[in-house]
Formats: C-alpha cells, structure tokens, sequence
C-alpha cells in the first residue's frame, strides 16, 4: 500500500496497525506476549509492529519501530527476558518527549499500542492516550505534520499487559513473571533448605518487593518457612520476641532447620526497616543459631518463563488484541487480567490508583486498609499461612465439645501437591484441635493393613510428621486406585472403629469415583454419614467440579521441559519434527496446554480424535512450512499427542506416516516423556493453592460439627467438591457432579472450560483447522 503524504494509509475496516512494547523491569513470560500479539494481529488481518526498548524506541522512532511478521517471534515462547528490549526513558516524562512518541506513531500508521510492563510504564500510556489529541493538535500547529495526515488518527487505543515479577498490580491475581519468579525462589530455598537441615542450621532469606510481599509471602507458604516479613502486614510490636518464640517452639518440637523470609520492603509498624542482618542477629544472638543470609537478588528475574506465565502471557496477549478490535473512541483503557482462572478486562486507571493507594496506606501506617486494598487471595494466603505455620496458637484452639477425627486419605496416581494439601490439613487441625489421621496406601490400606502389628495404616498424624512435605513429591502416606466397593463392610467398620468424624479426599477421579460410592451407600452404611470433601489432585485434570487440579502445574512444567529439550534437538537439526506423546487420560487438557505453553504446530486430543484427512492436511502444512524456510533458527516443530488420543494412530505410527510422506524433505520422530510428568518437585502454583484449598476445605468440615447423620443424609453439601470455577473458588455437591457434570465412561467433566484454547493453539500456530476464537 503506497504511502499517502509520508503516512501509510490505514488499513480498511476493523484492520489495524498495532504496536506492541515491553517497558520498566523484565519479566519472565514478557517474550510470550509479544508473540502472541504479533501473531493474533496478523491473523486477524492487522500489521504488527515490535517498538524495540519500550517508551525509549517510542521516542526516537526510525529502526526502533519495526514491522514484525509471523516467523519473526518464533521459538519466542521458551526465551527468557525481552527480546524486543526495554529502557528507562525520561524524555517520555516530558511533554516533548511524548509529542515525538506521537508523530512516530503517526508516521508509522500505528494507532493502538498494546504495552506490557508495570504500574509506572502503564501510567505512562495512559497519560499518552490522554493527551493524544492535543499531541496531534500541536504537532499540526508547528507544522511537524498536516491536518490530512493525523486526520486518520484522531484516536489512540491503549490495551495494558501487566508485566511485574512483584505481582503488585491491583485487580488481577497474577502479572506476567510472577509465578517464574516464585518458581526461582523456591527453588533456591529447597537448595538451601538441604544444607540447613543437614548442619542444623537458620537462613535469612531475602526476595524482591518493595512495596509488595506476594513474593515473600508466597515463598514462605511454598516453603514452610518459620516466619515472613511483608510490608503490608507488618509484625506486632514485640515481633523479635515472637519470631524467637515461634522458632524456639520448633525447634524443641524436633525441626532441624529455620527458614526466614523477608521482602527487600519490609518495615516495621513505624516503618523503620527490617533488615536480613537484623533478623540474623537475632537469630544467632538470642537463640544460638548457626544463622546465614541470602539475597537472591536479580537471580529472581532471570530464566525461562515457567508454564503459567507462558500460558498467560500468550492467553492475555490474544485477549489484548481482541479488545484493541472491540475499542470504540469511548472505550477506557483496559488492562488484561486474571480473576483466578478467568482471563477479563479491568480498567486500567482503576488498577493503577488501587495499586499507588496501597503503597501510600503503607506510607501513612494504615495496614489494614493496604491488606483490604490488595485482592482477596492475598488475604487468604496470608491467613492460611498464619494458621498453618506456627504452633500452639491457643487462641485459636475450638472447645472440645467441637474438636473432630478427621481422616485424610489419598486416592489414585500421585500428584505434585498431595503432600502439601495434606500437610496444610494437618496443621490448621492441630491449631485448631482436632485430630489429624492418616489413612496410609489409600482404601485397600485401610481395609488390609489397619491393624497391622507394630504400626497399621491408620496413623494419627502429629506437626513434625507432616512439616516437611511442603515440596515433597509423590505421596507421603501413600495412594492407591482400590475404590470402598472393593470391601464396603471392612471400610465402613474400619471408619467406625476409628472413629472417623470427617474424611478429606485429596486425589483424582478415583478419588470422585470413591466419594460418589461412599455418597451413595449411606443410608446403607451409617459409618459414611460423615461431612466429606474431595481437593482434586490429578494432573490430568479431569475431575468434575473444578478447573483446576493440584499437580497439573507440577506436570506441565515438568512436560513444558522436556519439550524445550525435545525442540532445541528439533531446532538444531533445522527440519525435524517430533511427535510427543502426553499423559492426561482421556482428557486432552494437559497436552492443549503443553501445546500452547511451547508453541507446537499441533495438539491431538481425546475429544476430537485423529482421522487420516487431519493428518493428511498437517502433512501438507509441514511441506508448506519447510518449502518456506530459508535456513532460519528455531526451525524444529512439536505435535503433541495425547495417550488416548487414537487407538489407531499411535505417537509411533503418526511419525512414521509424517516421515514416510516427507519423501526426505524433512525427519521425524517420536519421544514419550511418559511418568516423568507426575514426579519431581511440586511447582509452587500446586503448592500454593493446595495449601489455600486445603484450609477451605477444613473449614468447610468444621461448619458441619454436631450434625447428625440424619441431617446430612439431607445435606447436599455434606458430599461436594472443592474447586476453582471461572472467577471464584466454590464447592460443588457431589450429588449434582455426579448427575448432571460427569461423563463417566470417558472419565471427564461433560463440559470442559479449556476446549476453546485448542484454537488458540492452531491460530498461533499457523494451523487453520478451527475458527478463530
């Protein structure tokens, strides 16, 4: 299209140029963004330009704002940092500064930008867009530009990212890079924590954050560390005293290790600071420990985005731009958000003063209104954290007429998290009174082995038991497949014959399997006529009820990997494709989301199955692809198959038939990762949410104390399901999942929230198998 007057004529209808920039501090998951915003732009007709280091590219224009094509961000996903740069910039601060910014924009034809970066950087474009007709009014005024050629761009549209490893942006529950840096820090205090627990050691452990603990907070719940300092909340005025009391009491308790973090913010109630060296003086002083300080420092922004913020990065770049399309003149700038598994938009202004208001409540000591001002979750981490960290908090102790047996039993494959849910469990019960018990090796456990000689499966469980299985894979107490109705009458005398008065489920659909059985045989079986909650914990995420599984993180990164490995291999070999095949049963969320966290070319699922036309269409789509390539890096590509995807065409079979129909042009293979998706470390996504979920579902069974097993025979919610659903957390009754949500041949939810993001897959992918969504 010909330039008009130096300006490239707009492009017509709903087309657009659209801009997309990275500015403030880099964020793992930012290059993510910029790849999905790229390549949804171009698939939705529009033209992409990269705005190289951020609001300072803006400014200067020329080679800094270039047009980016499709095969421009790939293999962009696994990068960490930025790779399109970001700078300060405070020429942009400055009147001047932003009417340059203007006429570059205009110059270039572009007039939406979707920029992801912090509070500061979205203020910024805010501002901008504010000002944005007056920029063009004075630009025509000094004759900087015409009235014909600004005429076309009377209107800015402005879409935010929120790129933050702080997680301090209001109105969202996580920003981009979040979760990596979380993942950075655990892992590094699970490094430590070996060497602290082998010579009996303390270590101070300080994390990013200045005005924000979401870092800290969320490495202390990760971590089971033994005390936290946050600058929302700080301790009370005698906290040396009760950091020392809280550590002594575990230490005399048997715990051979203490864990402090504490957030590079933290202050006290008169905001004087709490220094690392400070908590360490304390520690060796007061207490005779061997005490050591980390700061981990900007190890914390580095590397690869994990799973997650691959995930977010890419769902929120398509959102963004959706809403540039939707924008009318009128429409408030937004930014993308996630409400804890919906992905929304949210005004930015709002975000940005909720946000500023919580540092200046820090500021003026109102920290009860800086915790109101943070997002619920927030509170709740933090309330769960206190509950389940120290012991003998008397003043939470119930009154022994309210006190309860609760047994705790895993059921089905092992899962990233299980421990941390039941470790969770285990200490709000003694908190609060009651009594932990462990069922060990699932049903058939409790039905063989319960009173085996000299230790059974059922093991009241005391704090030092369960301390350390916050990030311990696997399952401590043991999960078994076996369902009740392999022996209904020894199950139910064993629940009588210890008493049960609650039972918390943590597994998969085995263990919705078990809860529907017991459910359903209580009127025959009055030892069942218990409050009953089930945490699901499959990482094949297949359990009605929820989107949401503890352990499908753990496997996704653990899968995400692997694939990276698998795609490098790909890559260097320049025309080479692997066909990966994924665990997840019969459900194809594992693999669609592996998929779009490593940007394959395509995901074969259960749900929509394979046929010799798909394969066919796909094969043709490589020879297109290969023929295209003029020897660029990056080149390899990656189909993901679920296990059960076919019964015919195997993970072999497919790539045998893509290297056979190749005719030498390009090679496959095929690779089965197979059980190394369930083992390893727990993510600290699993571990966080199996401790919030794990709290929820301990307070839901207190609610019930003192209810017959009359009245919960008529109690729906006696029997229910914990989950994430959409934008909240809800328990859902058993007996309506089991009727009316369940397809129980395919072992799966009828309704699956995530089909929709197989599009999303094949539109970023370059593969036009499903309407764009």
């Amino acid at each position: 299209m010909a330039p008009i007057n130096g300006v490239p004529e707009p492009l017509p209808g709903k087309k657009r140029r659209i801009g997309v920039m990275t500015s403030g501090g880099d964020a793992p998951g930012m290059n993510g963004a910029v790849r999905a915003v790229v390549r949804m732009s171009i698939a939705k007709g529009c033209e992409a330009y990269g705005i190289h280091e951020g609001y300072e590219g803006l400014v200067q224009g020329g080679d800094l704002i270039k047009k980016m094509h499709w095969d421009d961000v790939r293999g962009w996903l696994s990068e960490g940092g930025t790779l399109i740069g970001t700078a300060r910039c405070k020429s942009f601060m400055q009147r001047p500064g932003r009417l340059q910014a203007a006429k570059n924009l205009v110059l270039t034809g572009i007039d939406a930008l979707v920029i992801c970066g912090g509070d500061g950087s979205l203020t910024g474009a805010d501002t901008f867009r504010k000002e944005w007709q007056g920029l063009l009014k004075e630009l025509v005024e000094q004759k900087e530009l015409t009235a014909e050629q600004v005429e076309p761009f009377e209107h800015l549209n402005i879409v935010g990212l929120v790129g933050s490893i702080d997680n301090d942006m209001s109105l969202t529950d996580a920003t981009i890079g979040a979760y990596s840096s979380l993942t950075r820090i655990c892992q590094n205090v699970d490094y430590i924590d070996a060497t602290a627990f082998s010579h009996s050691r303390a270590f101070v452990v300080e994390v990013m954050g200045r005005h924000c603990g979401w870092l800290a907070l969320m490495a202390g719940v990760s971590t089971g560390a033994d005390f936290v300092f946050i600058p929302e909340k700080p301790p009370n005025e005698n906290w040396q005293q009760e950091m020392c009391d809280i550590i002594s009491r575990h230490r005399k308790l048997g715990k051979r290790k203490t864990t402090v973090i504490v957030a590079e913010g933290a202050h006290d109630r008169h905001l004087n600071k709490i220094s690392p060296t400070e908590v360490k003086d304390l520690l060796a002083g007061k207490l005779g420990l061997d005490t050591r300080i980390t700061t981990l420092g900007h190890v914390q922004r580095g590397g690869n985005a994990c799973a997650y913020d691959r995930m977010l990065s890419t769902l929120q770049g398509v959102e963004a731009v959706e809403a540039v399309l939707d924008a009318k003149p009128d429409t408030p700038s937004p930014i993308i958000s996630i409400i804890e598994n919906k992905i929304c938009r949210k005004p930015l202004v709002e975000a940005v003063r909720l946000t500023h208001n919580v540092a200046e409540a820090i500021e003026s000591k109102d920290f009860d209104g800086a915790m109101n001002l943070r997002d619920a979750e927030f509170a709740e981490y933090y309330n769960a954290y206190m509950t389940t960290t120290a012991t003998e908090q008397l003043n939470m102790r119930l009154p022994e007429n309210k006190r309860m047996r609760i047994a705790m039993i895993h059921v089905g494959a092992p899962a990233g998290g299980m421990n941390a849910a039941t470790r969770a469990a285990v200490a709000y019960c003694l908190t609060r009174g009651h009594t932990p018990v462990a069922i060990h090796n699932g049903f058939p456990g409790l039905c063989r082995h319960h009173d085996d000689e000299p230790l059974g499966s059922v093991r009241e469980i005391q704090w030092l038991d369960a301390d350390g299985w916050v990030n311990k894979g696997g399952s401590e107490i043991g999960t078994n497949r076996g369902l009740p109705s392999e022996d209904f009458d020894k199950t139910a005398y064993c629940f009588k014959r210890y008493k049960f008065d609650a039972l918390f489920l943590v597994g998969g659909f085995e263990a919705f399997t078990a809860l529907n059985e017991l459910r359903r045989n209580r009127e025959k079986y009055p030892a069942f006529q218990i409050p009953m909650v089930l945490l699901p914990a499959t990482i094949s995420n297949n359990v009605p009820g929820t989107e949401y599984s503890i352990g499908s993180d753990t496997c996704l990164n653990a899968l995400i990997d692997y694939c990276d490995a698998i795609k490098q291999s790909a890559s260097a070999s320049r025309r080479r494709v692997f066909v990966v095949e994924t665990q997840g049963g019969r459900s194809g969320y594992i693999a669609t989301l592996a998929a779009l966290s490593i940007g394959a070319f395509a995901v074969y699922t259960p749900e929509e199955g394979i046929n010799i036309k798909m394969l066919a269409r796909d094969i043709d789509l490589l020879r297109e692809s290969f023929a295209k390539d003029k020897g660029q890096s990056r080149a390899g590509k990656l189909i993901l198959r679920n296990e059960h995807a076919s019964e015919t065409y195997t993970t072999e079979l497919i790539a045998n038939i893509i290297r056979d129909e190749a005719k030498g042009r390009f090679e496959s293979r095929f690779a089965v990762p197979g059980h190394v998706q369930q083992g390893g470390t727990p993510s600290p996504m699993d571990r966080v949410r199996a401790v919030r979920l794990a709290v929820k579902c301990m307070q839901d069974i207190e609610q019930k104390v003192g209810v017959t097993g009359e009245e919960l025979m008529k109690d729906k919610m006696s029997a229910s399901v914990i989950g994430i659903r959409g934008a909240s957390v809800v328990f859902s009754p058993m007996e309506t999942l089991e009727e009316e949500e369940t397809h129980w041949k395919e072992r799966r939810p009828k309704d699956e929230f995530w089909l929709g993001l197989k599009g999303v897959v094949d539109v970023l992918s370059g593969r036009p198998t499903t309407k764009l969504i």
